[in-house]
């Protein structure tokens, strides 16, 4: 998938990309952005979808389902530390074709559909054929969906990670 993923997606070419993670059915794209890696989520009857959630192709749909979550429509895709961003794509009849979650370092990471989950600069990198356009951006607070612990994890990786620089 690699060797075709520039020529599928040439922003990737300028931006860049790295894989972080190896091809599965396990999840699809709208359950990663979800921060959802053990289901698949798409209206019924092919997977998991929010209850109360209309179950359509829709960005109606997939903005509602979004919003059990906690996210909520904004602007656009900056990175704000406060908040933790999606980005819903649709292609030009408006059906919805990807999602994609900002990370904490404000790049984002996408997964292609069974394939591989890849960690890219901006959301525009995924523009074509495949994915159409970044049409809604949502946002929540950053750590509303974290266990405690978790979040002391990550901010230990984070420190740690800060003092290696410090004294190379």
């Amino acid at each position: 998938m690699t060797n075709g993923l520039v020529a599928r997606f040439p922003g990737l070419a300028q931006e860049g990309y790295s894989e972080t993670s190896p091809a599965t059915w396990d999840y699809n794209c709208i359950a990663w952005a979800a921060s959802d890696d053990r289901r698949w989520w798409e209206p019924p009857p092919h997977g998991f979808w929010p209850p109360g959630v209309p179950a359509t192709l829709t960005l109606a749909a997939y903005t509602a389902a979004y919003a059990t979550l906690g996210y909520q429509a904004c602007s656009d895709g900056r990175y704000e530390l406060k908040f933790e961003r999606i980005v819903i794509f649709a292609d030009a009849n408006g059906i919805p074709t990807h999602a994609a979650r900002q990370l904490d370092n404000g790049r984002w990471t996408s997964k292609l559909g069974s394939q591989i989950d890849i960690e890219h600069a901006i959301p525009e990198a995924l523009i074509g054929p495949d994915y159409g356009t970044p049409t809604v951006f949502m946002r929540r607070p950053r750590f509303a969906s974290r266990q405690p612990i978790a979040l002391l994890r990550r901010w230990h990786t984070h420190l740690r990670s800060g003092f290696r620089k410090l004294f190379r």
